[in-house]
């Protein structure tokens, strides 16, 4: 079970990176910001699981950088209303 939930993680990492290079995904919108954070978010927690630490910190650092870029995409929108 636990391969299959890796996979479904790394899936989701690699359709974000996939849609980018293609063109179907701006690097910088929530979709792609999304799809990264919650891939790299279940691999963390099968690392520490797992006790692997140099790919703990990879997908840390991974999560922590989309959830950054999140919370930057969601501070540049204007609010509702705001004219």
């Amino acid at each position: 079970m636990d391969q299959l939930v890796q996979v479904a993680g790394a899936l989701l990492i690699l359709a974000a990176f996939a849609a980018a290079q293609f063109g179907r995904l701006d690097q910088h919108s929530r979709a792609y910001l999304v799809l990264n954070l919650a891939g790299s978010a279940i691999l963390a927690v099968l690392a520490y699981a797992e006790s692997q630490w140099g790919f703990l910190l990879l997908e840390v650092v991974w999560a922590a950088v989309s959830l950054w870029g999140l919370v930057g995409t969601s501070r540049r929108r204007e609010p509702r209303g705001a004219h």
